[in-house]
């Protein structure tokens, strides 16, 4: 049986959020118009008091109509002229950093812009990732299904010819055996008696015995001892 394949978990991707774009232009700016917005309202009040006191040196002016009331209104004049040139300035001030803020935020917009775009291509091709392993291991499964299918078929292609094959030896084997087993069963034929043959001469033809040669050294060594 064919082991399946160990599948691993795959790891879950997180696509990354688009932080928000600080912008040091629309920091300073905005700093800028504060500080303006400060020095709009100071000259303001300065502006009223100026007014404050050239009404009032006005007013004594009228009354006393000496010259000293007099330089009193022209100074109050100038002062109150000083102050609103200084509250002109300060709304310039102003204008100018409002300018800039505006600046600073098209750019600040373009900047988040660029971030989302780019945070919405990693998303998408996060999305594109993730699809593609999720379609790769729905392929391997589908080729691993088909594929120990396909192997199972030939295996029990190649069990059944071997079973076929080991069956044809056992048969084969077993009508041997059987074989030899009723050879071995049956009783021995008894061998017909031979007949007997001629009977054979009682007495063999036998050879004359060779005569002993005589003895004459014997005779020899007696006849000497008689001579002594």
């Amino acid at each position: 049986m064919a082991r399946g394949r160990k599948k691993t978990a795959a790891k879950k991707r997180v696509a990354k959020k688009a932080t928000a774009v600080v912008s040091p232009a629309l920091t300073k700016a905005t700093k800028a118009v504060e500080k303006a917005n400060a020095g709009i309202k100071a000259a303001t009040v300065k502006v009223d008091a100026a007014n404050k006191k050239l009404a009032a040196a006005r007013k004594k002016a009228t009354s006393t109509k000496t010259a000293a009331a007099k330089k009193a209104v022209v100074t109050a004049r100038a002062a109150a002229a000083k102050q609103k040139e200084a509250l002109t300035d300060a709304k310039g001030k102003a204008r100018e950093a409002k300018t800039l803020v505006q600046a600073a935020n098209v750019e600040a917009k373009a900047a988040a812009a660029a971030a989302s775009a780019k945070a919405a291509l990693e998303a998408y091709e996060l999305s594109l990732v993730t699809k593609a392993e999720a379609d790769l291991a729905k392929a391997l499964a589908a080729y691993e299904a088909k594929w120990t299918k396909s192997r199972a078929k030939k295996d029990a292609a190649k069990v059944s010819a071997r079973t076929k094959k080991e069956a044809a030896k056992n048969k084969a084997a077993a009508k041997k055996a059987a074989a030899k087993l009723k050879k071995l069963a049956k009783p021995a034929k008894k061998k017909p008696a031979k007949k007997k043959a001629a009977k054979k001469k009682v007495a063999a033809v036998r050879k004359p015995a060779a005569k002993k040669a005589p003895a004459r050294r014997k005779t020899a060594k007696k006849a000497k001892k008689s001579k002594k």
